[in-house]
């Protein structure tokens, strides 16, 4: 997907403003004004062939399940006009990633945001590839705040933060937000996990939720600090001074872990437009505390691209095989694509495939369970979902895979625990039910 610099800064204001409008669909029932880009409003059925202006946040924000709202999606998609369809096609992604459907995720929006900052690439001549998790606890060493983003339509991006919050828990860091979450789920803390209701929709992807589950069971305090603002400059200034009030207000000694989309965490204007100033710098301003900025978005896999993709480029002088940080052979500094607003960037490998991508298994602290449609018992489309056996039936899955075609199998990603597996219609009715019970991996003998 080829952008202009206007066109591209549009497109990640749309982000924000989406992230927004899906935290705010979780608290209230019609979304707000979708900034600029929000159209009027057009009669509309799903069975017009002609192109006409939708507004499908409106049109989707009562449909009662994930799946549902993906039919429609795909069923609608190709009525709409072509500028509808640019923006749009983020709410698709955005409910393919929270179905498990990875790589149709990225494939149906390839968001490429690298274009507004023009950079020479490093080489390994001068720079070398690291683990990301070793290095950034290193860095963060001594800070108050950390922050790192995620494309919120690509759940790879979620992998680094689920590695990085038990290194940060024992550096020190006793708080962590999560731009997912509302202040709604009071209970949150005591029971353990989230809920479908616990967020926005992109805490329904299995990921965010595993997040959410790891920060509370190594003892993080987890804070919601979304803003109801519907006008991109005020939320984030909401957003800010909510994350000061809840934790450096009530803990001046806290030290804070923030989960992001996007541009949240630059330390400079620009890429929001204008002179708009970013939740992370607002922060910065209302503490005090330099954050460590992480950016994880712009050296992504997003899709079939030529080879003089920048991501490409830099992925032939470092074939790295997780999340990983370029350091100076020279000097040990770590490398920025824009340092005036990150203070690292984070390269992500390929997806690699055996039936779904490779960085599922999370370093290997999960396995694979074969799960096939025959659970939809031909009621295709449906979901199968793994839930821990000690959740309740509203919790967001371990992890979840939708079938399209009776006869197909996949593999299903789980950590070591009891789990109830469950295959549900787009109507949410339970098709069919299984126990699964998944050990432990035995760690192999050293001397064989």
């Amino acid at each position: 997907m080829e952008t202009s610099d206007e066109e591209l800064g549009r497109m990640t204001r749309a982000w924000c403003t989406m992230a927004a409008l899906f935290g705010l669909m979780a608290i209230v029932a019609m979304p707000p004004v979708f900034a600029q880009e929000q159209k009027q409003e057009q009669p509309a059925t799903a069975s017009s062939s002609t192109a006409v202006s939708r507004d499908l946040f409106s049109e989707t924000a009562h449909i009662k399940t994930d799946l549902a709202r993906y039919m429609y999606l795909k069923e609608v998609m190709p009525q709409l006009t072509k500028e509808d369809r640019l923006i749009d096609q983020q709410l698709l992604a955005s409910v393919e990633d929270e179905l498990g459907l990875y790589d149709e995720a990225v494939y149906d929006f390839p968001f490429d945001n690298r274009v507004q900052t023009r950079v020479t690439l490093p080489s390994a001549t001068d720079w070398q590839a690291v683990d990301a998790v070793d290095q950034i606890a290193k860095l963060a060493s001594g800070r108050r705040i950390v922050m790192i983003n995620e494309a919120h339509h690509d759940a790879h991006t979620r992998e680094l933060t689920l590695a990085l919050l038990p290194k940060l828990r024992a550096e020190g860091f006793s708080y962590f937000a999560a731009e997912a979450l509302v202040n709604t789920d009071k209970e949150l803390m005591k029971r353990g996990y989230p809920l479908a209701s616990s967020g926005s929709q992109y805490l329904h992807e299995p990921l965010y939720g595993d997040i959410i589950r790891q920060a509370i069971k190594l003892g993080f305090h987890v804070v919601a600090y979304e803003s109801e603002a519907d006008v991109l400059a005020d939320r984030e200034a909401g957003q800010a001074n909510l994350l000061y009030r809840q934790v450096f207000a009530k803990d001046p000694k806290a030290r804070l872990f923030i989960h992001a989309g996007y541009a949240h965490i630059d330390k400079a204007p620009g890429n929001l437009g204008g002179t708009i100033k970013p939740m992370a710098m607002q922060l910065k301003q209302l503490t005090g505390f330099e954050p460590l900025s992480i950016d994880q978005t712009r050296w992504r896999d997003i899709g079939p691209m030529p080879d003089s993709d920048p991501y490409k480029q830099l992925y032939a002088q470092f074939p790295v095989k997780g999340p990983s940080v370029l350091i100076s052979r020279l000097n040990g500094s770590v490398w920025a694509s824009d340092p005036d607003r990150h203070d690292v960037d984070v390269i992500l490998p390929p997806s690699g495939h055996q039936r779904r991508p490779h960085w599922l298994s999370l370093g290997g602290a999960r396995t694979t369970r074969v799960a096939s449609a025959e659970m939809c018992r031909r009621q295709l489309p449906c979901v199968v979902a793994a839930r821990y056996s000690s959740e309740s039936e509203d919790a967001v899955p371990a992890d979840r895979y939708v079938f399209l075609t009776d006869g197909s199998i996949n593999s299903l990603y789980l950590r070591p625990g009891e789990y109830r597996i469950t295959a549900t219609d787009r109507e949410g009715r339970k098709l069919d039910e299984r126990n699964v019970t998944v050990e432990t991996p035995r760690q192999s003998d050293p001397a064989q």
